[in-house]
């Protein structure tokens, strides 16, 4: 088992920035991929950004240029920067972790994120 606890959401305005971090704890086995997801009320959840445990990354196209996913691997811990946020990125932001190995897959809790003036 793994456990995800995520810290850093909340109110900011159009432009600001926020910083999400997500550690992991419990059955770690490398490689992983850690990520964050987002999802709005009554649409799917999707694909923020994710890092492997060897550090490559994939991104929305939608945050490309704005967000930053990084990592620290002796803490398991991912993070989010966020910076010239929108309004559209309001959502709730989901921790992931995934056992590339086995595809074993643990969401945290989700972090609301409000981007509004």
């Amino acid at each position: 088992q793994v456990q995800l606890v995520e810290s850093g959401g909340g109110l900011v305005q159009p432009g600001g920035s926020l910083r999400l971090s997500c550690a992991a704890s419990g059955s770690i086995f490398s490689p992983y991929v850690m990520g964050w997801y987002r999802q709005v009320s009554g649409k799917q959840r999707e694909l923020v950004a994710t890092i492997t445990s060897y550090g490559a990354t994939n991104y929305a196209d939608s945050v490309k240029g704005r967000f930053t996913i990084s990592r620290d691997n002796g803490k398991n811990t991912v993070r989010l920067q966020m910076n010239s946020l929108k309004p559209e990125d309001t959502a709730v932001y989901y921790c992931k972790f995934q056992v590339q190995i086995t595809r074993v897959e643990y969401w945290g809790q989700g972090t609301q994120v409000t981007v509004s003036s």
